[in-house]
């Protein structure tokens, strides 16, 4: 923490002991139980036949199956292993794509429309698969999501849209009307909401240590502290420049979704970086925990900034999430904010005081659409709209089949458009006008 970090914090905390424990940490809740990965301090080595540019979820779920399949496989990346969003989400797991149905067929026709809704449930269901197939230790369960509305329109239209589920992509839901939500949420801010049975949650940082493992065990090198500041095609492949030397590789992977740089500057025009922040609670009683959030089902709301909220694994603590500010903010601040929303939710938890308050930069793209292609004999898959954990490891998958040259590899993100605007070069100078403009219309009940 720099000096100017330290001394606003400290303003901060002056202003608001009392809600915070002397023992507060400005870093995810998660790295308590799973601190960052020691790797070992390694030369890099001079080739290899793949290179993977950021160790994600995107990035080792492509590593793990490129060298599995017998490819020398290097992974590399600018700080830890796994130090973005990767261990700083909040676990949920849904199906992660947002446009409708009648909005995708608008765009690309029935067909694609179709297949990308697909992929989405896909997704879920694969990483559920994958998790128990390799037997990772990462807390994993299956307890649905409750969908809450923020206001009577909002649950008019949840209730539509679940009761006209188009054929081929019915989902497993239930209807909680808001004198019943007593059972799925103890607060009544709510108007009703939907639960989604098969949505999932895990510990995002348990889970990257254990795809860590594996890409490791597989055969792959992991560089972390190795930036890369170039790359040039260069003959039948490619040379990264990196803090640590040179690499030539055949083929590059690029995974740094909410943290792509001028590294990639058409990429960087074509995903949108913002800041999900997140706080844990100390420890809660365990009566009032079951009052408040009686199941251990994942939440989010209708607004379109959204919150999204949890019990902790062993249902000690609430782990709190959203956007807090029209502009990126420090964690001090935005743990005050969060704070304050949690309150309004569940009055009985002002006295509970924050243990941790940390964020990471999630990417949306224009079409709020993942994205996975190549370009400049490049592949990439990024821009999950701050849904990633199972389309991002999904998608790194795939991406690693297709390195592969396997016919599995393909998806049906791969065909589309991949758009930017008129003078966005990768700093969203239109985010505070969009966040206002959203709270806004979350305040009118539509």
């Amino acid at each position: 923490m720099n000096r100017w970090m330290f001394g606003n914090w400290h303003r901060i905390w002056q202003a608001n002991e009392s809600m915070f424990t002397p023992d507060f940490r400005s870093e995810p809740y998660w790295w308590d139980r799973t601190p960052r990965p020691e790797l070992a301090v390694r030369n890099l080595p001079p080739s290899a036949d793949v290179a993977v540019v950021g160790s994600g979820y995107t990035g080792l779920n492509s590593a793990i199956v490129t060298a599995r399949g017998g490819r020398s496989t290097l992974v590399l990346d600018s700080d830890d292993a796994g130090f973005g969003c990767s261990t700083r989400n909040g676990g949920q797991i849904s199906t992660s794509i947002k446009p409708s149905l009648g909005e995708l067929t608008k765009k690309y026709g029935p067909q694609t429309a179709f297949d990308i809704l697909k992929e989405g449930q896909t997704a879920l269901s694969w990483i559920g698969d994958f998790i128990r197939n390799e037997e990772m230790d990462c807390d994993f369960m299956v307890p649905g999501r409750f969908h809450a509305a923020h206001g009577s329109r909002a649950y008019a239209r949840l209730v539509r849209q679940v009761r006209s589920q188009p054929p081929g992509l019915e989902v497993s839901y239930r209807i909680v009307e808001r004198g019943d939500q007593q059972e799925e949420i103890g607060t009544d801010s709510y108007h009703g909401g939907i639960v989604f049975e098969n949505h999932a949650s895990l510990d995002p940082a348990r889970y990257h240590k254990a795809l860590l493992d594996l890409a490791v065990a597989a055969g792959a090198q992991v560089a972390a502290h190795s930036r890369v500041t170039s790359i040039e095609e260069s003959g039948q492949g490619f040379v990264l420049r990196t803090s640590r030397g040179e690499v030539r590789a055949r083929d590059v992977v690029i995974a740094t979704n909410g943290y792509t740089s001028g590294l990639t500057p058409w990429l960087r025009r074509r995903v949108i970086p913002i800041g999900s922040y997140v706080i844990a609670t100390e420890p809660i009683e365990q009566g009032l925990m079951d009052r408040l959030l009686p199941t251990n089902r994942i939440v989010s709301d209708s607004r379109k900034v959204v919150y999204y909220y949890r019990p902790s694994p062993d249902r000690q603590r609430i782990v709190f999430g959203g956007r807090v500010s029209s502009t990126e903010t420090n964690t001090s601040k935005s743990a005050v904010r969060l704070k304050r929303d949690l309150d309004r939710l569940f009055p009985e938890l002002r006295d509970t005081r924050i243990s941790h308050s940390w964020m990471g930069y999630v990417a949306y793209t224009f079409d709020t659409l993942a994205n996975a292609g190549k370009r400049n004999g490049m592949h990439y898959a990024m821009g999950y709209c701050g849904s990633g954990v199972s389309v991002a490891s999904y998608l790194g998958m795939r991406i690693g089949q297709q390195v592969l040259g396997l016919k599995d590899g393909r998806t049906a993100f791969d065909d589309i458009p991949m758009t930017t605007r008129p003078l966005y070069f990768g700093r969203p100078w239109f985010l505070p006008a969009s966040v206002a403009w959203f709270r806004f219309m979350d305040g009118l009940n539509i």
